[in-house]
């Protein structure tokens, strides 16, 4: 069942229905349900999470994947990333999302807009957002981390910005020997090239990856690439 708008948009209708209506916002959001034919909030929530390209993708994902996700500027890249974390969430997993890009407020604002809340998950879900997120910081935060954890990196080319860094080639390579050794999987949110011309291509692939500097991509075993609304899978 197609639903008439984006969960959020929804979620945002039913505040203000428990505004206007003076109700529980639990029943404004039941009353929105309905509405769209669905017995309930969460029934409806889970419906949509369920018809997400995102939903499709974890049970692809293993442990020590490196997952490269493209995307232009205003495409969804980070939102289908926090996705992903929210699959792994709901299968008990731990998720880390270590961003150079976003607050907390603004990640906050992401869950809202599928329909979550980082409540719900608060002893899987980590958010570091230190301006000193590089290869060796990551791992050293997921040292004790759990099989299965699954870590977003926001984003690929924010990791070699500092002088003190080591290079971008450098720390995947770490990032891919720490995955396979610890059995993590990496969501690497990934730059597209301006170059990247829709009217030729409907979807970019590998070869609009923005890179700065050098980096073997065989180093990572799947990639998403969106556009428009159109998600494309590869690997496994």
């Amino acid at each position: 069942m197609t639903l008439s708008a984006p969960v959020h948009h929804l979620k945002r209708k039913a505040k203000l229905l428990s505004r206007d209506r003076d109700i529980p916002l639990h029943a404004a959001l039941d009353h929105v349900a309905a509405e769209e034919g669905y017995n309930g909030w969460s029934l409806l929530v889970s419906k949509a999470a369920d018809a997400a390209p995102s939903a499709k993708l974890f049970p692809r994902l293993i442990d020590g994947d490196m997952v490269l996700v493209g995307a232009r500027p205003g495409q969804g890249k980070t939102r289908f990333s926090l996705e992903l974390a929210v699959e792994a969430m709901k299968q008990g997993r731990r998720s880390h999302f270590f961003t150079l890009e976003y607050t907390v407020k603004d990640v906050v604002a992401l869950f809202d807009k599928i329909g979550e809340t980082p409540a719900r998950y608060d002893a899987l879900f980590r958010l570091d957002s230190s301006d000193g997120i590089h290869a060796a910081y990551i791992m050293e935060q997921l040292a004790d981390a759990p099989r299965g954890t699954l870590a977003v990196i926001d984003y690929l080319q924010l990791l070699d910005q500092k002088r003190d860094t080591p290079p971008l080639a450098a720390q995947v390579k770490q990032l891919k020997d720490f995955a396979a050794e610890k059995g993590i999987i990496f969501v690497f949110i990934s730059q597209i090239d301006r170059s990247f011309e829709p009217a030729s291509k409907p979807l970019p692939d590998m070869s609009d990856i923005r890179l700065p500097n050098p980096l073997d991509l065989a180093l990572f075993s799947k990639t998403c690439f969106i556009h428009n609304g159109e998600v494309s899978f590869r690997g496994g």
